[in-house]
């Protein structure tokens, strides 16, 4: 018998063209503690289970979209079974400094990143 896939929600990412105000807003006006940013184009925020990020274009899967970000076991396999179900792949599985990461839009046109971490 075939292990289970294995997928966890696990970001939602918001764009946003400056950091600063979007930071002031979800952090002060919304009380989501800041758990790391990175320059002036990416930050995390606590939102329980889910990483709450704001993003820029510079980092954001898909600019201008509400994106969810899924842990996945096989992104190559995820992105594959999207694309076979009346989904679209929008960036080819591939690695980059930290993840494998495949980023789709489901069959609604909402955008999914499938990602499994390089540093286990």
């Amino acid at each position: 018998m075939a292990d289970e896939p294995s997928r966890e929600l696990k970001f939602i990412f918001l764009s946003t063209e400056d950091i600063d105000e979007s930071l002031k807003f979800y952090t002060e006006v919304l009380g989501f503690p800041l758990k790391f940013r990175d320059g002036s184009h990416f930050a995390a925020l606590g939102a329980g289970q889910v990483t709450l990020a704001l993003s820029t274009s510079i980092d954001h899967p898909i600019p201008g979209k509400v994106v969810v970000g899924i842990k996945s076991d096989d992104p190559d396999r995820d992105a594959a079974l999207v694309d076979a179900n009346g989904g679209a792949v929008v960036q080819e599985a591939h690695d980059d400094a930290h993840e494998r990461r495949a980023v789709v839009y489901d069959n609604a046109g909402n955008g999914i990143v499938f990602y499994r971490s390089l540093h286990r």
